[in-house]
């Protein structure tokens, strides 16, 4: 294993991370944050922090040899965000009183991931850098750490594709021409001017500068933290809920979609199985979720329960955890819709959690299709998606990856029951899912309008690990804890 390469990645993850810290003693600063008080004087420690490491790990990282493979793309990839998660609970251990390791981390690792789960009460009293920074954790994570290595580091030639990959949750054969690093810019381009576009929006549509920006930093990555204790329901504005759910949409629809389309390329529409799907989902949740309002509280439906319906059903979807109204006083049944809307999540090869889009769909044409074979066992119709023909090892892949998740929560639950005894089986489920599949709010104890923040610490300490395992997709990082990797070339 090339042990020099992965040094070499972890320092420029620590340089970014001071650029980042930097760049909050800047907010800070802009909103009546002196040198002298605490949290600028805890982003200056951080940002030493990172510079030093940076300067190890980099004076380690020194070789001749250039090559990537999978093995070491895999490990820069789960090491990169633990190491970004570690160092980024810096701020909040410093800064926030009384705040314990893993609140800090459980904060950090929640941002980075985009989940959106957080674990303090009262986050919307943080000082403005330490509120910028929660902000800026999800924007930077929502497109992956990762892809910006991608796009800069030519000199990782075929390794490249690896990276990009396995972080972006999207296929580098997507892209039509020959450079993976060349498709990585596309993205952050694209990722730039939807930040750009929604930044504006939310300017004009009566926030603050500073909130446009933190929210902006939120809902492009689908991340979901909010700098006003009620969320979105804050500003009560209609149109700002309008703004949030296509900023939404776009965040959770899958980017290279989006790209072509701007690109105008041929056929972009065509055989989007995923797209209309996606669609079709959120069309048929909001139209459940109106009639389940319209059955509680008896009223004819009109703009403002269709509104929140929409509102719900893409935040949940696209796992950004917005709020707009508190979801968790609805019926069970509208909460089931939820319910399943979160194990679903957004389209491949974007910003969104859950199992995606496309390998759910995948796993139910895989059902019907075998199904069929019981009565037609001479049928040779394949299975396509997005117009494709689906050989044995992608189906097989769909099939391993959805085991693996459903393994994965139980275990989860389990271990959770056992150190949580005072919480119901419903709320194991709830903070389980909502963190696996990098969602943020969940249900009872753990809804939108409550925190994580009551938890024990190894609890926390544990769902932050679940947390990078939903946003990594599982193989990054559960290669970490298989012992004949380590054994094998170390």
């Amino acid at each position: 294993m090339n042990t020099a390469i992965i040094y070499r990645l972890l320092g420029m993850v620590l340089l970014a991370l001071s650029g980042a810290f930097t760049t909050c003693i800047l907010a800070g600063t802009l909103n009546g944050e002196t040198l002298s008080s605490k949290s600028v004087q805890a982003f200056i420690a951080s940002v030493l922090v990172c510079i030093i490491g940076a300067g190890v790990l980099l004076r380690l990282g020194k070789s001749d040899s250039e090559k990537l493979f999978r093995r070491e793309a895999l490990c820069v990839i789960g090491l990169s965000w633990i190491l970004a998660s570690a160092v980024g609970a810096l701020p909040y251990f410093l800064i926030v009183e009384e705040c314990t390791i893993a609140d800090a981390l459980f904060e950090s690792t929640s941002g980075l991931t985009t989940t959106g789960a957080t674990a303090f009460s009262n986050f919307y009293e943080f000082p403005k850098s330490l509120l910028f920074w929660r902000s800026l954790s999800q924007w930077a994570g929502g497109v992956g750490v990762v892809v910006f290595f991608v796009a800069i580091l030519s000199s990782l030639g075929a390794g490249a594709k690896i990276l990009f990959s396995n972080e972006s949750s999207g296929a580098s054969s997507d892209f039509e021409h020959g450079r993976i690093q060349k498709g990585a810019l596309y993205l952050m381009l694209y990722y730039l001017g939807l930040s750009i576009s929604c930044l504006l929006a939310y300017k004009f549509g009566g926030m603050d500068w500073f909130q446009a920006i933190n929210h902006m930093m939120t809902t492009v990555s689908t991340g979901g933290f909010s700098t006003e204790a009620m969320s979105m329901e804050q500003f009560r504005s209609p149109l700002l809920e309008w703004v949030c759910i296509l900023f939404m949409i776009l965040g959770g629809t899958t980017f290279v979609f989006v790209i072509n389309l701007l690109r105008t390329r041929k056929n972009t529409f065509k055989e989007q199985d995923e797209i209309v799907c996606f669609g079709g989902i959120l069309v048929v949740s909001t139209l459940l979720l109106t009639l389940y309002i319209f059955e509680q509280t008896t009223q004819l439906p009109d703009h403002n329960s269709f509104r929140a319906a929409m509102f719900q059903a893409v935040s949940i979807m696209t796992t950004t955890g917005y709020s707009s109204v508190d979801f968790d006083s609805w019926l069970p049944a509208a909460k089931i819709i939820l319910l399943i809307l979160m194990l679903i999540g957004g389209c491949s090869g974007s910003t969104s959690g859950g199992i995606k889009v496309v390998r759910a769909m995948i796993a139910m044409r895989t059902v019907i299709h075998s199904v069929t074979l019981a009565f037609r066992p001479n049928l040779t119709k394949p299975i396509k998606i997005n117009g494709r023909v689906l050989d044995e090892s992608s189906i097989h892949s769909v099939v391993v990856f959805i085991t693996l998740n459903i393994v994965i929560a139980i275990i989860s639950m389990l271990y959770v029951s056992s150190i949580e005894p005072s919480i119901t089986p419903m709320e194991t489920f709830s903070c389980v899912q909502a963190t696996l599949f990098n969602i943020g709010p969940g249900f009872d104890s753990f809804g939108p309008t409550q925190n994580f923040g009551f938890l024990h610490g190894f609890t926390k300490i544990y769902l932050s690990i679940l947390m990078i395992l939903g946003r990594l997709e599982l193989y990054a990082v559960l290669v970490l804890f298989y012992p004949k990797l380590w054994k094998k070339y170390f």
